[in-house]
């Protein structure tokens, strides 16, 4: 984040509008606290062998990816042998995620490098989705999400997408336009969904109108998320500007530009208050978007016959596959969340990128869509430290 991201409003105080979305672009972690990524090191000591294996499997499933990183999920290790998976239902998203459908795409993630984990170690894990019950359309609640049964099984496979969860990383950089993803790191992130029931769409740089309709599309999602205030809202609510709120969340949106830790630690950095959209601080944040957009050449998409709760954890399943063949091939990701989120100011880019994905609305729903493309390395996203998930 730079200087042209603040702004001077009436009355005073300075508006910060970088690193505010569900995927914030501009979030500085050049000093990220190490106690705050310690996780992407591999199991902690209370993780070490001998102790419970379970928790040498969470530590590599807390490390998956989350709306907003607010890595909302809850390990019940009371029953042997099993781990009941639960939805902190104090980490929502009710402006930008009514529905929680990519919070719930979020636990598909986590479960997804639990499994990976648990072959790594011999382990069949037996997942059981909503053991009591599918939540309603319009809400979930207290019940669990998954019931995990573990046993040794010689016949399980390792899975080589295992040796790429602690390099997996979102790049919000500028990608390279000399660069071109090749055939077979897309072949690689195709063959990843399997074996999960949904279509992977791609564009890439040889489809020069397709790439400039997906642009176009991403940066209008955007600029409706910037300039709705309760949503832009949502993600000042879990902004953590510098090392000292960083460390005492560990979550959230990371903010370690020096100007703006001190802007906080002078009381001018006002986050009770969205920008104007016609504000610098939200326009420069556009432009950099939109420059951010011509500098990618491929696009994919995640698409599935249906939208029921199994089927979006499952899409999230699939999505942390792909991005792990992604890091296979040392290409970068950054999911496009903004165009799939359901609040009504998002209905016409949410129908203009399902047409674009040829998703038969309401029968198909567009469950990911991300930017693809090769950057520099991007910023290590904070968690939580491994007893903070832990109940029972």
């Amino acid at each position: 984040m730079k200087r042209r991201n603040f702004v001077r409003i009436a009355g005073g105080g300075v508006v910060m509008a970088a690193a505010v979305s569900a995927m914030g672009l501009t979030s500085c972690s050049s000093a990220m606290p190490p106690e705050a990524i310690e996780a992407w090191r591999g199991p902690a000591a209370d993780a070490a062998p001998g102790s419970d294996l379970r928790r040498w499997l969470l530590s590599y499933a807390i490390l998956a990816p989350h709306s907003h990183n607010l890595q909302s999920w809850i390990a019940d290790l009371g029953t042997p042998d099993e781990i009941g998976l639960y939805c902190d239902l104090k980490r929502l998203l009710p402006q930008t995620d009514p529905f929680s459908r990519q919070i719930m795409m979020s636990h598909g993630t986590f479960l997804e490098l639990l499994d990976l984990a648990a072959r790594e170690r011999g382990l069949r894990a037996d997942i059981a989705l909503f053991p009591e019950g599918a939540f309603g359309a319009d809400k979930i609640d207290a019940r669990p999400v998954a019931r995990i049964r573990l046993r040794p099984d010689a016949s399980v496979q390792k899975d080589p997408l295992f040796a790429q969860i602690l390099h997996r990383h979102t790049n919000r950089n500028a990608y390279d336009l000399q660069r071109v993803v090749p055939a077979a790191a897309w072949q690689a992130m195709a063959a990843a969904v399997q074996p999960h029931a949904l279509r992977f769409g791609q564009v890439g740089a040889e489809q020069g109108a397709a790439l400039a309709m997906h642009r176009r599309i991403a940066l209008e999602a955007w600029r409706i998320e910037l300039t709705t205030s309760r949503t832009i809202m949502e993600s000042f609510d879990v902004m953590r500007v510098g090392a000292a709120e960083v460390l005492a969340h560990r979550d959230g949106l990371s903010v370690m530009d020096p100007m703006a830790v001190m802007a906080a630690r002078l009381g001018l950095l006002d986050r009770s208050k969205a920008p104007a959209p016609d504000a610098f601080a939200t326009t420069s944040q556009i432009t950099d978007f939109a420059q951010k957009l011509e500098s990618t050449l491929g696009f994919l998409w995640l698409v599935t016959d249906g939208n029921d709760r199994a089927t979006q954890v499952n899409a999230g399943r699939a999505y942390v596959r792909v991005q792990l063949a992604a890091s296979m091939h040392d290409v970068s990701m950054q999911p496009l969340s903004q165009a799939l989120q359901e609040y009504p100011e998002q209905d016409k880019t949410y129908a203009g990128i399902h047409a674009l994905a040829g998703a038969a609305r309401p029968a198909q729903t567009v469950q990911m869509w991300a930017r693809v493309g090769y950057a520099p390395p991007g910023e290590t996203s904070p968690r939580r430290r491994l007893q903070d998930f832990i109940s029972a």
